[in-house]
């Protein structure tokens, strides 16, 4: 049996584990054994000046150490007389708010909301409406207009900081994207600090951060693992539905279970609002694009314990490629029912259709006959007329959730999903063309028709507990998810291309259902997992904070079945000052692999350590975020591609030992100024498998920087722009012999820029233009020798009404 962690031994870790694995097991009976928390901090001293409501209000939370959500109207042209004095939580908020006509109502783990005074108290069912702009998965950034969050739980379950969060994680909030433009999530992974992309075709990009694929997505904190040969639907997510993503960086198998080492994508839905809002917007962009969006969201009885949202987007998108245009339809839906003053109830539901014409497969052969470098025209598509990758998704989820007295909470959470695809497939992609003749070319020609249904269910407890005369925190919880993924392949022998240089995707289309019975196949996989986990923060010192826990991980497919993989988790806190924070923390990397070797055995599960250090700055009281990591990974059974095929015809893999990867991060996000927002980092990598370099299909530095900017001069004014770079990237290619060589890709730079203008309180107008200098690039398919040209430069122009 192959063990849980890396061979070699490490006597540290080794104790580290089992005290982890001991806290999973023991935190029910500490849980059981100490006394409940009680609903009101012991009194603290505060000297926090007389000024402005919302100014004292923030000053104070950050030194009560809660989380205290109020909209900006609530405070506008209010002040407050300070505090000077010793005061519990309760009374100091008291104070603060004195002639102000607003009370703080505690919601539970330290999570308090304004109201105005005077309404029903907690024991009635109807409640006085309220903006709340928090929630158990953190802060809303929507209407904060801000590049960086208040609070996130992607990590641990438990809503805290970033500065609080023991890894690196970056976050593109609502108004970077807006500002931006970011309508896709590939947009906004080109955003985001880190992450660098790899272009298979027109329908399929995958993401990398530390070197490593991610295929661990998160919905509203719910992983749902992606498939990125049958891709379908996650990398073509429209932002119109989503608050927030939320990237959390390393390993992340607390929560995930099984999971990458390089990061976790979380994507944030929006939640409904009390009051009544509406947005339309209308765009229209180079290369005949087209975009319109409907936003509705407010109260849906007096009381405003009934509240609804719905989303409505349509994009018709054609492209820089010859014949090449994409469709996308996305709707949601979502209610939010107060069914007690403490009891909360979700339910929505989601849908995605993709309908691309004339999609490539695969990209553009490296070299041509001679060996030369095959430079097609960027507007070169590969795809038939006929050929077309459709993907939809489909979901419904609904949560639970309970606050207690004592401030501890219980949520249950469940999701259905339905990832799905429909893709008759063509393409002039295989061989090496004769750059006399346009010759030594045949086609690709296959359709696979699939989906998988994934289910699952987490169930967990939070709140305090007191211990040795200091208040800690403790998340108990459990998860249960299933997925079913069914395909039906069809493929052919391929058509040899006379003419590449004049291809035009002219092609007759198979008859697949009279293909002969060897040239078609069917998949059906169950893939099963569970587990428990726990995880405390545990406040050694005021200045000190601890996070432990563990997961046990069991999992189940058609090739293997693992129970009892121990998951730890550790990490540390120290607050240095009121400004900086130093931390460390410690996890495992778990992740079943599909990969196969020549002789069709599927790989061991990758397994290793993920290990990172740092120092985080909070400033402006949380207005401004900065990060610096420095990160080793190290990893067994790695998945590295031999340039052979399996028995099954797919591409071939070894596993190798021994990869460590060793960088470091620099983030920082948020307000400079009161006008200036900023969103940046350097990013540094570099792993390695006996001295030599691995994981080199990404980059090894990047820099990534979004800002933007109000000059007074101009009431209503934004402008701004980004730059984004990358260091070289090379990778094992077949060239024109069938010999394996080393291709480079250069470094290079893309510049952005946006400007828009508040024309009234209601209507504004943005335009946003992307790879300014319309610079060209690339990146390379290694598996099947090609590559694929990046986006030239393309401007859009969006109207957008607010009521």
């Amino acid at each position: 049996m192959t063990p849980p962690f890396p061979s070699r031994p490490r006597p540290i870790a080794g104790a580290l584990r089992a005290a982890l694995l001991g806290l999973a097991l023991t935190a029910p009976l500490t849980l059981a054994t100490i006394a409940p928390a009680q609903a009101q901090s012991a009194a603290r001293s505060y000297q926090i000046a007389a000024g402005r409501l919302d100014a004292t209000l923030t000053a104070f939370a950050a030194a009560a150490d809660i989380t205290l959500s109020f909209d900006a109207a609530q405070t506008r042209g209010l002040r407050s007389a300070g505090l000077n004095g010793a005061y519990t939580t309760a009374g100091g908020l008291a104070r603060l708010l004195e002639g102000s006509g607003l009370e703080a109502v505690h919601r539970g783990q330290g999570n308090y909301v304004l109201r105005p005074a005077g309404a029903p108290p907690a024991g009635e069912t109807t409640l006085k409406a309220m903006t709340v702009s928090a929630n158990q998965l953190g802060e809303i950034t929507e209407g904060s207009g801000s590049y960086t969050p208040g609070t996130i739980a992607t990590a641990t379950r438990l809503v805290l900081t970033p500065r609080e969060t023991p890894q690196t994680i970056s976050v593109v909030t609502r108004q970077e994207m807006d500002d931006f433009n970011l309508t896709s999530i590939d947009a906004v992974m080109a955003h985001t600090p880190g992450i660098s992309i790899v272009t298979y075709d027109s329908e399929r990009t995958v993401y990398f951060a530390r070197g490593f694929d991610i295929n661990n997505f998160q919905y509203d904190g719910i992983p749902m693992r992606r498939d990125s040969a049958y891709s379908a639907g996650n990398t073509l997510s429209d932002m119109a539905i989503y608050d927030r993503v939320e990237v959390l960086k390393g390993a992340t198998g607390l929560l995930t279970g099984s999971g990458d080492p390089g990061a976790t994508i979380n994507l944030i839905r929006k939640k409904p609002t009390k009051d009544f809002h509406g947005e339309i917007s209308l765009g229209a962009g180079t290369n005949d694009t087209y975009r319109g969006q409907l936003d509705f969201s407010g109260a849906l009885n007096p009381a405003g314990s009934l509240r609804g949202r719905a989303v409505a987007a349509y994009e018709d998108k054609h492209s820089h490629l010859d014949g090449y245009e994409r469709q996308t339809a996305t709707f949601y839906g979502i209610l939010e029912a107060d069914l007690g003053p403490t009891t909360l109830l979700t339910v929505g539901a989601d849908a995605q259709d993709n309908d691309p014409t004339r999609s490539t497969w695969g990209g553009i052969p490296i070299y041509d006959a001679n060996g030369n470098f095959n430079k097609m025209p960027r507007s070169f598509n590969n795809g038939a007329d006929w050929s077309s990758w459709q993907q939809y998704t489909r979901t419904a989820f609904a949560t639970l959730e309970h606050s207690f007295a004592n401030d501890w909470l219980v949520k249950a959470q469940f999701n259905h999903q339905i990832n799905g695809y429909d893709a008759p497939l063509g393409a002039a992609a295989s061989g090496n063309p004769d750059p006399a003749t346009g010759g030594g070319i045949s086609t690709w020609e296959g359709k696979y028709v699939g989906k998988t249904v994934a289910d699952a269910v987490d169930l967990y407890a939070s709140g305090p507990f007191e211990l040795l005369g200091r208040k800690h925190e403790l998340v108990l919880g459990g998860s249960v998810s299933k997925r079913r993924w069914t395909n039906r392949g069809y493929w052919t022998g391929g058509t040899a291309i006379t003419d590449y240089y004049g291809w035009n995707g002219n092609l007759p289309e198979p008859d697949w259902n009279n293909l002969p019975a060897g040239n078609k196949y069917a998949n059906d996989e169950e893939t099963r997992e569970s587990g428990v986990y726990a995880a405390a923060r545990l406040n050694l010192r005021d200045d000190l904070k601890l996070i432990a826990g563990s997961r046990v991980l069991n999992y189940e497919n058609e090739t293997m079945k693992k129970s009892g993989v121990i998951v730890p988790y550790l990490g540390a806190v120290y607050d240095l000052n009121d400004q900086y924070s130093v931390y460390a923390s410690y996890t495992t990397i778990y992740r079943p692999q599909g990969e196969q070797d020549a002789q069709g055995k599927t790989l061991d599960p990758l397994e290793g350590l993920n290990y990172e250090t740092g120092i985080k700055g909070s400033f402006f009281n949380g207005r401004l975020n900065a990060s610096l990591a420095y990160f080793i990974l190290e990893q067994d059974n790695y998945a590295e591609a031999t340039g052979g095929l399996t028995p099954s015809g797919g591409t071939a893999y070894r596993a190798i030992s021994g990869v460590r990867t060793k960088g470091f991060e620099a983030e920082i996000s948020g307000q400079l100024t009161p006008q200036w927002q900023v969103h940046a980092g350097l990013n540094h990598k570099i792993s390695r498998q006996q001295g030599n370099k691995v994981a080199t299909l990404t980059p090894e530095n990047q820099v990534t920087l979004s800002t933007t900017y109000k000059p007074a001069f101009v009431p209503g004014l934004s402008i701004g722009g980004g730059a984004r770079w990358q260091d070289k990237t090379w990778g094992n290619v077949s060239d024109h012999n069938s010999n394996t060589v080393k291709h480079t890709v250069k470094d290079y730079w893309l510049l952005d820029a946006m400007a828009s203008y508040q024309i009234d309180k209601h209507l504004s107008v943005n335009l946003n233009v992307s790879n300014l200098l319309d610079k060209k690039y690339y990146t390379l398919f290694d598996w099947y020798s090609t590559y694929t040209w990046g986006e030239p430069r393309s401007a859009m122009l969006t109207l957008k009404y607010k009521f």
